[in-house]
């Protein structure tokens, strides 16, 4: 710090004399700024603020944060600062970078004496900061009482709201200060306000688990299970955020524990999903809340256990009627759904209370291909070991291995497989261990693509290699005539880049580093097909072969190794992709290759 500041820290007014006398720089700024007067008001030393302004400091300097040394004289609580700033023509409406003005930083510090000091001095005691509060907005918020009385004896709006529409009320509701809001309310508040979103003070209480002030609120009689704009009761919003005290108290007073929202959501729905709600969801479960009601989209509590693996919660679900394999509008159970969404001790649960594994969902898939096709191999596992109706010898092995119940070369609605699933998600343990339980590798979709063809389209190199050294004809062609080698060329690097870019926030250069590797990948699968004798001569249905789709897609290192590879015996080939490709949206790393 300046020798100066530290005079002032020192509070040596003898020293500072001498300094100011020495002409140190009585406006001198710090990394952030703040003058020796910020200091000086900070620390609420009358004394020293009338030397350095009588010497030349601005008094009403701003720091990067546009305050004042009023503002910080009042944030101390220091009356006398305060006093002498303003005999010094210190602007008692200076608003720092959130518009806050030192009535509002005083209304937030319990700064009484300060405030009584600024509002004879003020035009009105309503003006608002940047998110539209006022000063009895910070009074509420901050539980000050004294502050609040005050601001009301002076005229403060009482239903005064910020840009959310929240009044005085909701914040001293949300931060359970109980006398505020007795005292707010008798001064007039509207007990049932709400903000843009619908929410009253009963919400606001409920979801900060404000108990006392739930009662109080109760009390008043406001209405139990007044709605959001979005359907939601105070009921809903305490669920939702595990406050189970709160919980307790609105079913005792009556509150609908089977009012669904405007997504036919009720409050077991929320509590079976949210983080903290165990204790909420036995409350509910033993008040009479309907353990099988379904969403508009037919999700029952229990498939809302499902997508956020709260096993303990499936079981009491269970153990109280609710019904195992009951399914949503797209036909999946709540196996279906823990499967995709990676629970592996949910699906324990479901299974050992009897959900059934063959039962097929959306598009006609069991658990399984879900579990597959999202990479799930410790859920695989589980649903694989699951079966008890027969037992599958390894074609690998003498030995037996893990059984299904069901045939697992069971086609979808689209004819694909678990273990065309499996490829597609890229886990290579799915694939080991579809493998091991007997899953036909060569077995084709409606459109006879093989689980390789799905492999190789989404450039799952560990997916591919563990294919090819088990059997799979890396040759096969589909409806179309494309072989695995062709949708490895074509591999949509597009798309892949519009994926990275809808999932990142990193910057351009590393997204470009991304989708390099994401290139790199797709050229590592074409390599290794090549070397496993996959023929890049195969033409499609439409005499196109794999330099086609390479140059198509903009693939200049797949080209590339496809030229090395081949050296000259495909340049006629390359001649009639430079001629069929040279317009195509993709084909401008083509007349780059030879350069």
């Amino acid at each position: 710090q300046p020798p100066l500041v530290q005079a002032i820290f020192s509070g040596d007014p003898e020293e500072i004399r001498m300094l100011i006398y020495k002409t140190e720089d009585v406006n001198a700024l710090d990394a952030e700024k703040r003058t020796p007067l910020h200091v000086a008001s900070f620390l609420g030393d009358a004394d020293i603020i009338e030397l350095l302004i009588l010497s030349g400091a601005r008094v009403n300097a701003k720091d990067n944060m546009w305050l004042t040394p009023l503002h910080r004289a009042v944030a101390s609580r220091s009356e006398e600062a305060v006093q002498v700033l303003i005999k010094h023509s210190a602007d008692v409406n200076a608003r720092d970078k959130n518009w806050q003005t030192p009535l509002h930083v005083a209304a937030a510090n319990k700064a009484v004496k300060c405030a009584e000091i600024l509002i004879p001095l003020l035009s009105s005691v309503n003006v608002s900061d940047r998110g539209g509060r006022t000063a009895l907005h910070h009074a509420a918020l901050n539980g000050h009482i004294e502050m609040v009385n005050l601001l009301l004896a002076k005229g403060a709006n009482i239903n005064a709201f910020d840009k959310k529409d929240r009044r005085a009320l909701h914040w001293a509701a949300y931060m359970g200060h109980l006398e505020v809001v007795a005292l707010l309310i008798n001064h007039g508040a509207e007990v049932t306000c709400k903000d843009k979103k619908g929410y009253t003070p009963l919400h606001a209480a409920a979801s900060n688990g404000q108990i006392n002030i739930v009662k109080q609120l109760l009390n008043l009689g406001v209405e139990i299970d007044e709605m959001n704009i979005y359907g939601n009761t105070a009921l809903h919003i305490a669920c939702y955020n595990g406050q189970d005290s709160v919980v307790n108290e609105l079913i005792d007073y009556g509150a609908n524990v089977n009012q669904p929202n405007n997504n036919g959501f009720t409050p077991l729905h929320f509590a079976a999903a949210s983080t903290h709600g165990a204790l909420c969801l036995e409350l509910l479960v033993n008040n009479g809340a309907d353990v099988n009601i379904q969403s508009k989209d037919g999700k029952s509590p229990l498939h809302m256990t499902a997508v956020h693996g709260r096993f303990t919660r499936s079981q009491t679900l269970i153990q109280n009627g609710g019904e195992i394999d009951c399914v949503d509008k797209d036909g999946n159970t709540p196996l279906h759904v823990a499967a995709r969404y990676g629970h592996e001790l949910l699906i324990n649960t479901l299974i050992t209370s009897g959900a059934d594994t063959a039962k097929c969902g959306i598009h006609n898939m069991f658990p399984l291909h879900l579990a597959a096709l999202n990479a799930h191999s410790d859920c695989c596992r589980k649903l694989l070991s699951s079966g008890q109706k027969y037992s599958i010898v390894s074609l690998f092995s003498n030995e037996h291995v893990l059984s299904a119940g069901f045939d697992i070369d069971t086609p979808d609605s689209f004819g694909r497989t678990c273990l065309h699933a499996a490829a597609a998600g890229g886990n290579v343990e799915c694939i080991k261990l579809l493998q091991s339980s007997g899953a036909d590798f060569n077995k084709k979709d409606k459109c006879g693509r093989t689980p390789l063809h799905y492999a190789a389209a989404n450039c799952h190199f560990h997916c591919i290699e563990t294919l090819v050294t088990t059997g799979a004809n890396i040759n096969e062609t589909d409806d179309w005539g494309r072989t695995p080698l062709h949708y490895a060329a074509a591999s949509d690097m597009d798309r892949k880049r519009k994926n990275i870019l809808g999932n990142s926030h990193e910057n351009a250069e590393e997204l470009e580093r991304a989708t390099e590797m994401k290139e790199k990948e797709a050229a590592l699968c074409l390599e290794f097909l090549l070397q496993n004798d996959a023929n890049p001569s195969i033409q499609d249905k439409e005499g196109y072969n794999t330099v086609h789709y390479a140059a198509a897609y903009g693939h200049r290192q797949c080209l590339e190794l496809v030229s090395a590879h081949f050296g000259t015996s495909l340049s006629a080939d390359m001649e009639c992709a430079r001629a069929t490709m040279i317009n195509s949206p993709h084909g401008y790393y083509w007349s780059s290759l030879d350069n």
